[in-house]
């Protein structure tokens, strides 16, 4: 039976920095999803680099590419665990990368690593990121599992000498592989025939730049037809104090049917901000 409680997810995540979630959504979606993105598994060039990779294929926009990527964006027990392990340091979270990933055979070990070191603030006060891989074939020690270090959430890695053991995320589809963006991991080697897909759903702190360019891979066009709180995630909202305004106003507006030439630029303020402008600004008024 499926275990939906967040608070134990929440506890294994902040005790050993991953957890791997059996079941949480249908087969048969992830199935459909997977069918959806053939052609663009079938066109995308291998790799270039060897972070990325020469023999595996990369490609985002998954929201744009098939619908049945919403129901992994959404899913409420993954959105719950994102908003309580990254909301103490942001006003609201945002989707960080929506990637398909697909390793070929022959393909190495990658090098070992911890995702929120593509920002430089300092680390350690709160997490920056929470990443979700939701396998699309059978994971297996064989074909580039994903290797997690547990506990390298807990303490700076400063050289590959310190990792421990590796746990491999052997999985299949329908589960969910869940790891901070403090947790050292790394994709395995490929030693089968076969290709290994997965796609990789993340979620940042709301004021952060994202991986992926949220606005160029989701204009308005396009996100035009997502439920509001996909529209949200992928970047048509503020951040309190009017971080990633448009024109003074939320970009959401931009959604509507009509945009005014000129928006009027509102206020938005976190609520302490807020009451110390407004008091401020009464003070400063002239009395009637």
């Amino acid at each position: 039976m499926r275990d939906l409680n967040p608070k134990h997810w929440l506890e294994r995540l902040q005790t050993d920095g991953y957890c791997i979630i059996p079941d949480l959504l249908p087969e048969s979606s992830i199935a459909a999803l997977d069918a959806d993105l053939e052609q663009d598994f079938a066109e995308a060039p291998l790799g270039q680099g060897d972070f990325y990779g020469f023999r595996t294929k990369r490609f985002g926009s998954l929201l744009r590419r098939s619908p049945w990527a919403c129901d992994l964006v959404l899913q409420p027990l993954i959105l719950s665990l994102a908003r309580e392990i990254l909301g103490k340091a942001c006003d609201r979270i945002q989707l960080n990368v929506a990637q398909a990933i697909a390793i070929h055979p022959g393909e190495i070990e990658q090098f070992p690593h911890c995702d929120h070191d593509m920002w430089a603030g300092a680390k350690g006060e709160h997490e920056y990121l929470l990443n979700v891989i939701w396998p699309l074939t059978d994971f297996t020690s064989s074909n580039g599992a994903t290797r997690i270090y547990p506990g390298t959430h807990k303490s700076p890695v400063e050289s590959l000498d310190q990792l421990g053991d590796a746990v491999v995320a052997e999985s299949s589809p329908g589960d969910a592989i869940c790891f901070l963006g403090s947790t050292v991991h790394g994709a395995g080697p490929n030693l089968t025939e076969g290709v290994r897909r997965g796609v990789v759903i993340g979620y940042s702190l709301g004021w952060l730049k994202p991986y992926e360019n949220l606005w160029l891979a989701y204009p308005p066009e396009i996100a035009r037809s997502f439920p509001p709180e996909l529209a949200e995630l992928a970047g048509y909202a503020q951040h309190r104090p009017n971080l990633g305004n448009y024109e003074g106003q939320c970009p959401s507006i931009l959604l509507r049917n009509h945009v005014a030439d000129y928006p009027q630029a509102t206020d938005a303020l976190r609520p302490d901000q807020l009451a110390a402008v407004r008091e401020f600004a009464e003070a400063r008024r002239p009395k009637k």
